[in-house]
């Protein structure tokens, strides 16, 4: 059957309505253009009869009787005037258009003294990176005009630079990392330090957009995520490099704020994680953090190498398989990972081969937790011993088959002790606390969009998941419940996340065991987070 055409209203529609209201769209702007002056006398003569009302309100009732006989007196003398009627209307009219003006304050155009000799001084620091002899016509040149150089341009209270557009000529070699380091590197330095700015070339219109970020808010507590299974927050970034939000409580109130997702699993791209930091940068606190998100799912291995007690309030509690802070421990548990990987990948394949799905217990994620591994590695070379880093092969290699996660985190100064195996697999990057531009490109393989400062809160840095952008990260406050120098809010939040205590199965006085796991707690922790706690 052939197709019948569209009719003609049909099939130009579209255009006619466009036109249409183009049309209306000029006739309205016109008509307030001519119009405007009686737009104004109107809006005069309201506010005049709208303080009218106000003087009549606030006169006594005693006087109000001499006040009307005034007004009369005033009114018939006009009347009796030559030409007073009209000399009253058109003394009205005037005194209506004054007040119907608009009163908002004009502002000035163009920048001020001051933001004006920021540009300037920003104009002529640039020239030496964007000039050359050879250029007939530059763009940059010493004395120029600055105007030409940055067409658009914002400023905040305090006169500095909050976004900033600049035109650079083409031959500025734009594709090279080290130009661009030392151009975003001189602005940093011009438009004032202390602020992170975020840098967005464009290399087919040769601009370059400079834009101040606001900090990344630091009072998100934890809790619990609106995530699927297999995805972990590992924080929370700017609006403008995610596509999605989470509601967060902040009190009473809720907020949405874009978080970055790490997603785990048989189909993750990025199966395995690596945190780096300085000392207090808040690795630990990440850690925990990720602990408790995949307690709701899966069971955890953690193994700290610090042995400064920072996961001692997951002792105990169901799906913790183990904590361990000794040499011989760790070894034990990185040995039982390795061997449950293996277990796991011969269930999975037995079931493949049958036709059946993969048993639940090699489905069940499992999480091994390493926190500064570094530590053993001199202790089990003195003690003639494994490596702890060398069990962990099997699960870096076949962890994604397996469901099982591995989580390193690792001080910068402990770098060069972690294993090729490490290096290898672990290809989320985390870099928390304060760094330099080559550890960030050294530990995420790129350098980030924005300039990283001196001076950062605990749980701050920069998160790369695979080969995906660099995103800013705040990390949530994770604290640990057992501190002296926890707050009672973030202490209450912590605890309220912690799986229940497990009870042997061999017990037998449960109320027995019961009074001495309290005792022991109340022992370890406060007496202010027992309360937390319990309630």
């Amino acid at each position: 059957m052939a197709r019948r055409p569209l009719p003609r209203i049909l099939s130009t529609g579209s255009a006619q309505i466009a036109r249409s209201r183009e049309l209306a769209r000029t006739a309205a702007d016109s008509a307030t253009d001519v119009l405007h002056p009686l737009i104004t006398i109107t809006r005069g003569l309201r506010r005049l009869a709208a303080a009218g009302r106000r003087r009549w309100a606030e006169t006594p009732k005693d006087k109000r009787g001499p006040l009307l006989f005034l007004v009369a007196s005033v009114i018939l003398v006009v009347a009796l005037v030559p030409y007073g009627p009209l000399l009253a209307a058109i003394l009205l009219m005037a005194a209506a258009a004054w007040q119907g003006r608009d009163r908002k304050p004009t502002e000035p155009e163009g920048p001020d003294e001051s933001q004006t000799q920021r540009l300037k001084s920003l104009y002529e620091a640039l020239v030496p990176y964007f000039s050359t002899p050879e250029d007939p016509a530059p763009l940059y040149a010493h004395g120029g005009e600055w105007e030409q150089a940055f067409p658009a341009y914002e400023f905040d209270e305090t006169g500095r630079a909050t976004q900033l557009v600049i035109r650079y000529p083409a031959y500025f070699p734009d594709g090279e990392a080290g130009a661009r380091a030392r151009i975003e590197q001189l602005l940093h330095a011009k438009s004032g330090r202390g602020r992170e700015y975020h840098f967005a070339w464009d290399e087919e219109g040769n601009q370059l957009a400079v834009t101040a970020l606001s900090p990344l808010p630091t009072d998100i507590a934890a809790q619990r995520f609106v995530t699927a299974p297999g995805e972990t927050v590992l924080g929370f970034t700017d609006p403008t490099q995610v596509q999605r939000t989470l509601p967060l409580a902040y009190g009473e109130e809720q907020r949405d704020v874009p978080p970055v997702v790490w997603r785990t699993g048989v189909r993750s791209t990025e199966p395995h994680l690596l945190v780096m930091g300085q000392p207090g940068s808040g690795t630990s606190t990440l850690l925990r953090s990720i602990a408790l998100q995949a307690l709701q799912y899966g069971d955890v291995v953690i193994v700290e190498g610090g042995g400064t007690g920072e996961y001692a309030c997951l002792t105990g509690r169901d799906g913790v398989l183990a904590v361990e802070c000794g040499l011989a421990g760790a070894l034990a548990s990185l040995e039982w990972a390795a061997t449950e990987t293996e277990r796991r990948l011969i269930a999975a394949n037995h079931a493949r081969q049958a036709g059946h799905p993969t048993p639940d217990d090699a489905r069940r994620p499992l999480w091994v937790l390493l926190d500064r591994p570094s530590a053993f590695s001199p202790l089990a070379a003195a003690d003639g011993r494994k490596d702890p880093q060398a069990l962990l092969q099997v699960p870096l290699r076949h962890g994604r088959a397996a469901n099982v996660t591995v989580v390193v985190a690792e001080q910068f100064d402990s770098a060069d002790a972690l294993s090729d195996a490490v290096r290898q697999h672990t290809r989320a990057r985390v870099v928390l606390g304060p760094a330099t531009g080559e550890q960030l490109a050294s530990v995420l393989g790129a350098r980030p969009n924005s300039t990283p400062v001196a001076q950062v809160p605990p749980g701050r840095g920069y998160a790369r998941l695979g080969a995906g952008p660099v995103h800013r990260l705040q990390v949530p406050a994770t604290p640990d419940p057992y501190d002296d120098a926890t707050s009672d809010a973030d202490r209450q939040a912590v605890l309220a996340l912690l799986p229940p205590r497990t009870r042997p199965a061999d017990a037998e006085g449960m109320e027995a065991e019961g009074i001495e796991a309290e005792k022991i707690e109340a022992e370890a922790v406060p007496s202010e987070a027992v309360a937390a706690e319990s309630s």
